[in-house]
C-alpha cells in the first residue's frame, strides 16, 4: 500500500478600497496569505545616532500581522544581527540568538546582546562602541519558513579630515589609506560621512578614497584648479579604481576620544625625537591627527602654537579664527612635514583615561 501525503494550504483573502481613489467602488486591492498571519519585522527608528565609546540599543520588534500575537508557538524564533558592507555586496555576522543559545561574531564579542524587553523585542543592544561599529545593521527574525528583516543604520559624532602622507599627494593604494587611518586614531570614511561633512562645510580639492572604494572629494567654493568655476558645489566623484594599483589621498573619520588632549609647555622648542621623549615623560603620548581634528571639532580646542603630531606633521587647531592665527577660518591649520632631526617645534600630546 503507497501512503499519500497531501499538502493542504489554506488562504485568507480580504477586499479593500483603493487607497487612490474610493470613487471607484468595483476597484479593490486583494489580500492573500497563506499558513496564517505573515511575520513582520518593524525598526522602530530607522536611524540611531552615538559616539565612540558610548552603549546603544537598534531597536527591532517582531508581529504576525493582523495579530498581537509574537510568534505562533509552533517554531523557535531565531533572531539574527549582521552589518551591510558599505558597497551592500556582504553581510558580516554580528549576533544570532535561538532559544536560549546565544552567538556573538568578531570584534561584537561581549559586546552585543538581545534587549528582550519582551517576549516581540529582538533590538540589539551594542556596548562599548568602536569607530569600525558605524554602519547599517539587518535584523532578521525567521519562524519556521517564515521570514522577515528591517535596517537600522548606526550614525557616529565625529569628524571627517583629509589625509596625506610624508610622500604627498596621491600616493596611497586603497589598503594603505586603511592602515594611515588606523595609524591616526580613525577608519576610512563612508559616503555619507564625507556628505554630511560637506553640508557642513568640509571643501578640498584633493581626491581621496573611501570606505567603498570610490574615490571622491567635496566642494563648496567652485574654482578652476577644482573641476571648473562654473560648476556648481557637490561631491565630486572619480567613480570605482584599482585598489591596489591606483594612488589617491583618503577621506578619515574619527570620534571623541576617552582621554586628555593637549599642548605640551616645555621651556624649549623641540625636534620630533625630542617631542616623542617629553610626551613620554609627561606620562602621556605624542597625539594623533585623529586626535587633534576630534579635540577641535568636538571639543573647540584652539591653540595657535604649532606642535609635532605622531606622524612627523606639524599642525595647529583654531576654533577662534584671529590675526595671524588663521584669520579666515576655523580649521586646523597644516604647517607641513619638517625635517624630524633639525626642525624645532613644540608638540601635543595624548594621555589615555583607564
Amino acid at each position: 500500500m503507497k501512503s499519500l501525503l497531501f499538502l493542504v494550504l489554506i488562504s485568507v483573502c480580504w477586499a479593500e478600497p483603493h487607497p487612490d481613489n474610493s470613487s471607484l467602488e468595483h476597484e479593490r486591492i486583494i489580500h492573500i496569505q497563506e499558513n496564517g498571519p505573515r511575520l513582520l519585522v518593524v525598526a522602530e527608528q530607522a536611524k540611531i545616532f552615538s559616539h565612540r565609546g558610548g552603549n546603544v540599543t537598534l531597536p527591532c520588534k517582531f508581529y504576525h500581522e493582523h495579530t498581537s500575537t509574537a510568534g505562533s508557538g509552533t517554531h523557535k524564533i531565531r533572531v539574527k544581527w549582521t552589518k551591510l558592507t558599505s558597497d551592500y555586496l556582504k553581510e558580516v555576522d554580528v549576533f544570532v540568538a535561538m532559544g536560549h543559545h546565544r552567538k556573538s561574531y568578531g570584534n561584537y564579542q561581549g559586546r552585543v546582546f538581545l534587549r528582550g524587553s519582551s517576549e516581540n523585542d529582538a533590538s540589539l543592544v551594542i556596548t562599548n562602541i568602536i569607530l569600525e561599529d558605524y554602519g547599517r545593521y539587518k535584523c532578521e527574525v525567521i519562524e519556521g519558513l517564515e521570514d522577515d528583516t528591517a535596517v537600522v543604520a548606526l550614525n557616529l559624532e565625529g569628524v571627517v579630515f583629509p589625509y596625506s602622507p610624508r610622500l604627498g599627494r596621491y600616493n596611497l593604494n586603497f589598503h594603505e589609506a586603511q592602515r594611515a587611518c588606523l595609524d591616526q586614531d580613525s577608519v576610512i570614511a563612508s559616503f555619507d560621512q564625507l556628505y554630511d561633512a560637506w553640508r557642513s562645510g568640509l571643501d578640498w580639492c584633493n581626491a581621496g578614497w573611501l570606505s567603498d572604494g570610490s574615490v571622491q572629494y567635496p566642494i563648496t567654493k567652485p574654482r578652476e584648479p577644482c573641476g571648473g568655476k562654473n560648476t556648481v558645489p557637490g561631491v565630486r566623484n572619480y567613480g570605482f579604481w584599482d585598489k591596489d594599483k591606483s594612488r589617491y589621498d583618503v577621506f578619515c573619520f574619527t570620534s571623541n576620544f576617552n582621554g586628555r588632549f593637549y599642548y605640551l609647555i616645555h621651556p624649549t622648542k623641540l625636534t620630533y625625537e625630542e617631542a616623542v621623549q617629553a610626551c613620554l615623560k609627561d606620562g602621556a603620548q605624542i597625539a594623533k591627527v585623529g586626535q587633534i581634528f576630534a579635540a577641535w571639532k568636538l571639543l573647540g580646542y584652539d591653540r595657535c602654537d604649532a606642535g609635532w603630531l605622531a606622524d612627523g606633521s606639524v599642525r595647529y587647531p583654531i576654533s577662534r579664527p584671529r590675526k595671524r592665527c588663521s584669520p579666515n577660518e576655523a580649521a586646523v591649520r597644516f604647517v607641513g612635514f619638517p625635517d624630524k632631526k633639525h626642525k624645532l617645534y613644540g608638540v601635543y600630546c595624548f594621555r589615555a583615561y583607564n
